[in-house]
Formats: structure tokens, C-alpha cells, sequence
């Protein structure tokens, strides 16, 4: 008898008692653009023990954002940026304009993309596609220091 008739499988057939992990971490951005910050959460899941189960990233700004995106052509990141560029200009005619030209542009790409990501672990690694990435995309033109908080459960 096939245990699973529609093609689905359990990671954690031997059901090994769940833990939670709590963690920051603090990336150097520079500036407006996409940094690559997949290497620097597996290696977080991997000093961590962590086995399978489920990473929450949380960015703990308004002005960028946290995105899975493609990780080959450099094109998708100039595309998404210029795209973003049209949908909330500066020069816009914004009403908060205190931090300069470029923040409520800013404010408004993260409604857009979001600051937070669930991303499955199997065997100590993100579950992700041969052509994913995780991204924090700075919105703003300046070198700026952000924070993100990861939340692991799992085995």
C-alpha cells in the first residue's frame, strides 16, 4: 500500500521533539539594492543545530524589505529595482518628507515586497529552489545597518 497516494512525504518520520531557536542578524547594507543574505542564515541554522522544520524572518524596519528572489541573472534584481523605482518615485508629492526624498519611496516598497519570510529547513539548510535566494532589498540610497530576527522551530 502506498503511504502517501499523492506524491507527499514526512521529513521527520521518527516525530524528534520540537525546539525553538531565537536569533538577530545585523546586515551592513550599501545602500539601495539587493544583499544577498542566504549564506549568513544557513550558516546561523547550522551553528545552531537546527535539523528540519520552519525559519520566520523578521526585518525590524519601514524603509526595506525581505524578499526570495532570483539568485543568477543580476538582470532580475536591476529589473525589480527600476520597477519599484516607477511604482513609488521620488519627487513623488509625498506628504512625509522629514529623512529626505527617498523615504517615503522607501516606505512604500516595503508595504510592497514585506519585511517578513517563512521558509522551510530540511537537514540544516533553507528549503529553497535551485534558483532562490533570500534578499534584504534596501529601499534607501544610504549605507544603513538593519536588523532581522530569526525565529526557528523545529527538530
Amino acid at each position: 500500500m502506498n503511504k502517501h497516494p499523492i506524491g507527499a512525504w514526512t521529513f521527520d518520520e521518527d516525530a524528534r521533539p520540537l525546539r525553538q531557536i531565537m536569533g538577530r542578524l545585523v546586515v551592513a547594507s550599501p545602500g539601495a539594492g539587493f544583499c544577498p543574505i542566504t549564506g549568513d542564515i544557513n550558516s546561523w541554522l547550522r551553528n545552531n543545530g537546527a535539523l528540519d522544520g520552519l525559519l520566520t524572518l523578521f526585518l525590524r524596519h519601514t524603509s526595506a524589505s525581505l524578499t526570495i528572489q532570483e539568485n543568477t541573472d543580476p538582470d532580475v534584481q536591476a529589473d525589480l529595482l527600476d520597477a519599484f523605482g516607477r511604482l513609488a518615485p521620488e519627487g513623488g508629492g509625498y506628504r512625509h518628507h522629514l529623512e529626505g526624498a527617498d523615504d517615503m519611496p522607501a516606505h512604500i516598497k516595503a508595504v510592497l515586497m514585506g519585511v517578513s519570510q517563512q521558509i522551510p529547513v530540511v537537514n540544516g539548510r533553507l528549503d529553497l529552489g535551485t534558483w532562490q535566494a533570500v534578499y534584504l532589498v534596501e529601499h534607501r540610497r544610504q549605507p544603513h545597518q538593519r536588523t532581522l530576527t530569526l525565529h526557528y522551530l523545529g527538530a
